[in-house]
């Protein structure tokens, strides 16, 4: 049965590996599983068909026999558990695979999305230069917390999995704004992860898309 992701026709990141189908496509090219992309404009998003795989309107959407999944964690949590490569097989070593996948999306994820919001949704606000610094703190609070817990450890937990996978590429967001630049070996580990093999396919594959949809 082959996988069919949905993707960003163009995505606002300029083909800087930033949109969510990133993710999945990394963990595809992890686990060596082929795929096909389904490319979406902003307003397919919000038609009925797209809307009957992801009931929010968004991206990336996987589809493979009868199974259609949304939300990007679960779709890589999916990939991990059907694909050997990405989760341990000792049960708790996976367990704190699945615990670090968490950690990615619902800790660290949120307050820089809060700062995208911020900057680019809410820029024109009257008080958005103040509430900007106070996001800031929070994710600088987080990447603390992180960078002191990955210590001068290569991945999070033993080898490389989901949970890193996840960790990177939440990461990468942070780096783009600069703000990696106070945390050198979480800098690093981000880098350990764009050095992959899966991860340059990935981006290489979403970054064609963006020039292709340019070229036009």
């Amino acid at each position: 049965m082959t996988i069919t992701i949905t993707a960003f026709e163009t995505s606002p990141d300029r083909g800087k590996g930033l949109a969510r189908d990133m993710r999945v496509r990394w963990a595809l090219e992890e686990v060596r599983q082929p795929y096909e992309v389904r490319l979406l404009s902003f307003q397919a998003m919000k038609e009925p068909d797209h809307m009957a795989l992801h009931p929010f309107g968004q991206i990336p959407t996987f589809e493979e026999g009868d199974l259609a999944l949304f939300e990007s964690g679960a779709i890589v949590l999916h990939i991990a558990e059907t694909h050997p490569g990405l989760l341990p097989t000792e049960a708790n070593a996976r367990a704190r695979t699945i615990n670090w996948m968490f950690a990615a999306i619902n800790t660290v994820e949120p307050p820089l999305m809060e700062r995208v919001v911020a900057k680019i949704v809410e820029g024109e606000r009257s008080w958005a230069q103040e509430r900007l610094p106070l996001v800031d703190a929070r994710i600088h609070q987080r990447l603390r917390e992180l960078s002191a817990r990955l210590g001068d450890a290569e991945w999070l937990d033993g080898a490389f999995s989901a949970g890193d996978l996840l960790m990177v590429t939440v990461l990468l967001r942070a780096k783009a704004s600069g703000l990696l630049n106070d945390y050198p070996n979480l800098a690093a580990y981000v880098a350990r992860g764009e050095a992959r093999p899966a991860y340059q396919r990935a981006f290489a594959a979403q970054l064609a898309v963006f020039k292709a949809a340019s070229a036009q």
